[in-house]
């Protein structure tokens, strides 16, 4: 995941410098959000799904040794 931070750092540096270069201050704001945010967002998603799904198996697993323990 750690790479993918720098990817979308880099990435919104980028289009930081590019939403400054636009005409007004609208258009610039789309252009950030477009080629900025929403991409940016997929990539953290995307990177961060393995995480999501350890997590979900671990609660399960734990929530499955709490109900073995309180039955014995």
């Amino acid at each position: 995941m750690s790479l993918a931070m720098i990817i979308v750092i880099g990435w919104l540096y980028v289009t930081i410098l590019i939403a400054a270069n636009e005409p007004s201050i609208i258009v610039g704001v789309v252009s950030f959000l477009f080629y900025g945010a929403l991409p940016c967002g997929l990539i953290l998603y995307f990177a961060g799904s393995r995480v999501r799904r350890e997590r979900r198996r671990f609660r399960a697993e734990m929530a499955a040794r709490q109900a073995a323990s309180r039955e014995e």
